[in-house]
């Protein structure tokens, strides 16, 4: 069967391959090696790398599910978006991570990025402040996404308990380590990303000096 070639199957080729091989692994050669034609047949479909990047970066955040209701509670409205951003990091953490270092995702992201100014306004954050706040609430959960995936793989190539290992440590050395072997090889990723985002709501709340 032929290969009907079009842009969004070049978008959706791409972002499976930064899944599997990291950002580092994409080009329009290795997409095109991926669907079994030359880099010369996509360009007419995608002029350049960075088009391609934006058509991921419109793909990754079109899975953004956000309600269109104003919330009543901006730290409702706050753990919404920011539970929504993290189902997308969960699903594309590579190509999100792309997309975000790029720039490219500033024009299709436009939606969430209001989303995130209004409710720092409502908490009483404004001007560059909500600005940090937006860019700092969309790194951290990243990061954490980034974190879970990487900690999950280094607890699989362990040999044995890894445990065992913290206990074994020196307690002159590692003391407060070595008191808590149990709790640092634990990996609860929604404990820890709940217990993440109540302290950074606690943190904008503070800087805005009201609640609610």
């Amino acid at each position: 069967m032929r290969l009907v070639l079009n842009r969004e199957l070049i978008v959706h080729t791409a972002v499976e391959v930064v899944e599997r091989e990291g950002p580092g692994g994409l080009s329009m050669r290795a997409v095109g090696l991926e669907l079994g034609v030359t880099a010369m047949a996509m360009y007419r479909h995608v002029p350049s790398k960075d088009a391609l990047i934006e058509g991921m970066a419109e793909y990754v955040m079109a899975a953004l599910e956000v309600s269109e209701d104003e919330p009543d509670d901006w730290k409702a409205g706050a753990r919404e978006l920011v539970r929504a951003f993290r189902a997308v990091a969960h699903e594309y953490p590579r190509s999100l991570a792309l997309v975000l270092e790029s720039g490219t995702s500033i024009p299709v992201g436009l939606r969430a990025i209001e989303r995130g100014l209004a409710l720092c306004d409502r908490a009483g954050v404004q001007g560059s402040a909500a600005v940090h706040v937006v860019r700092s609430l969309m790194a951290f959960t990243l990061g954490s996404q980034l974190r879970e995936a990487g900690f999950t793989r280094v607890l699989r190539a362990q040999d044995g308990d890894p445990a065992e290992k913290v206990r074994a440590l020196s307690p002159a050395r590692y003391p407060h380590v070595v008191a808590l072997p149990d709790e640092l090889v634990d990996n609860p990723p929604d404990t820890d990303f709940e217990f993440g985002v109540e302290l950074f709501l606690s943190s904008v709340e503070e800087m805005g000096g009201r609640t609610g």
